[in-house]
């Protein structure tokens, strides 16, 4: 894990001393723990300690570099994303309940744009419910919604937790990718190592020991070329799972920069693929200044589905972005949008770059793949409609 601290913009004084703070908390955890405790743990708290973690913090995350943020999500990219997601949301609530729950809702800015999407094509939710255990996005996502969806703000409610049981859609946009995953080496001689974290000389690093329990269990599960170094996303299987379990009728959309698992254990893809941003920079150490940088993994789309599929749901549809936003129609979207008054050449321009970076294969449009895991849908759905890679699964 190779540190590229010359090319990171210097944090505030402030941001710096909450690090540090986060790094004691670890450093107690370590010791407390025999001086060693898993990568997933360590990327908990990195991201979700209350107070002082990625998400649990203050500090801004979502944005372009004006705003202050360390990364864009589609949402943000422009509004003809929910747009073009608010068709295959209403296919889904028209065979379920009118209800959406969106987990994870970063800035907002998605459930102020597919709110007044859905109204138009006569679809408005009943409640919109956003899972949010962050009190600084909560605070984020309700000026959001005062300042662009105001009409719509007396239908969303925020939840601390899941409901036991619903119907309805539930959204997860980039939110697989960053639950707390293992680091696991799968050794020449056939046994295999869980990668974590210990001190040496007052710094974190890197350290290993032997897998066991369920991590080993899913890690041999997995054929790799040895020797091989990746991730396992315990949590994510877990959430997946509950959710499904919990879902009564409806559907889960999932978007997240992911592959399946063939692809995600390739033998070049060695080494993994954690990935670390802060102020729109790509770095690779996870270790610099903890809790300032988010810390991600590809998704494994075929744990993903799996998960699903053996909590009792159906697997809808696997696609990338690209595909699943073209079936949504975000090209005649874009055709047919309206120019504001006094709207120039060059912001239509640059809503076509916008819709260009959702769908180019060098953006997000192949990296980032969709799938739909539903109890009680018509099929298929509109977003699989055409180019489904369920099969790659």
């Amino acid at each position: 894990m190779s540190l590229r601290s010359a090319e990171l913009p210097e944090p505030s004084a402030e941001a710096r001393a909450a690090s540090e703070a986060l790094g004691g908390v670890i450093a107690a955890e370590i010791a407390v723990n025999g001086g060693w405790i898993s990568f997933a743990r360590f990327m908990e708290l990195a991201l979700y300690r209350p107070g002082l973690g990625y998400y649990a913090g203050g500090a801004q995350k979502f944005g372009g570099h004006a705003a202050g943020g360390d990364f864009l999500t589609a949402p943000e990219i422009t509004p003809l994303f929910a747009q073009a997601l608010a068709p295959q949301v209403a296919q889904i609530l028209s065979a379920s309940e009118a209800i959406v729950i969106e987990a994870g809702a970063g800035s907002g800015r998605l459930a102020a744009d597919l709110l007044p999407a859905l109204d138009a094509l006569g679809c408005l939710p009943e409640r919109y419910r956003i899972l949010e255990l962050s009190g600084a996005l909560r605070a984020r996502q309700q000026a959001m919604l005062a300042a662009h969806a105001p009409a719509y703000a007396a239908r969303v409610e925020w939840l601390d937790a899941l409901p036991e049981r619903f119907s309805g859609c539930l959204l997860g946009n980039e939110v697989l990718d960053a639950m707390p995953s293992h680091g696991v080496h799968w050794l020449a001689d056939g046994t295999i190592a869980e990668v974590g974290v210990s001190i040496a000389d007052g710094r974190l690093v890197e350290s290993s020991r032997m897998a066991a329990g369920v991590l080993r269990e899913a890690a041999a599960a997995i054929e790799v070329a040895l020797p091989f170094r990746g991730e396992i996303n315990l949590a994510a299987r877990a959430w997946v799972s509950d959710l499904s379990r919990r879902l009564e009728r409806g559907a889960l959309l999932l978007i997240d920069y992911g592959l399946s698992r063939r692809e995600l254990y390739h033998p070049a893809r060695d080494g993994g693929t954690l990935r670390c941003h802060y102020r729109h920079r790509l770095h690779h150490d996870p270790f610099w200044l903890p809790g300032l940088s988010d810390i991600t993994s590809h998704v494994d789309f075929t744990a993903v589905a799996e998960a699903g599929f053996d909590a009792g749901l159906d697997v809808l549809g696997y696609c990338n972005q690209a595909t699943f936003l073209l079936n949504c129609g975000i090209a005649e979207l874009l055709q047919g949008r309206k120019v504001g008054a006094g709207e120039t050449a060059s912001i239509e321009l640059r809503a076509r770059g916008a819709v260009n970076v959702l769908l180019s294969p060098e953006e997000m449009g192949e990296l980032f793949k969709v799938i739909g895991l539903g109890r009680g849908m018509p099929a298929p759905l509109l977003g699989f409609a055409r180019g489904d890679k369920l099969h790659t699964l």
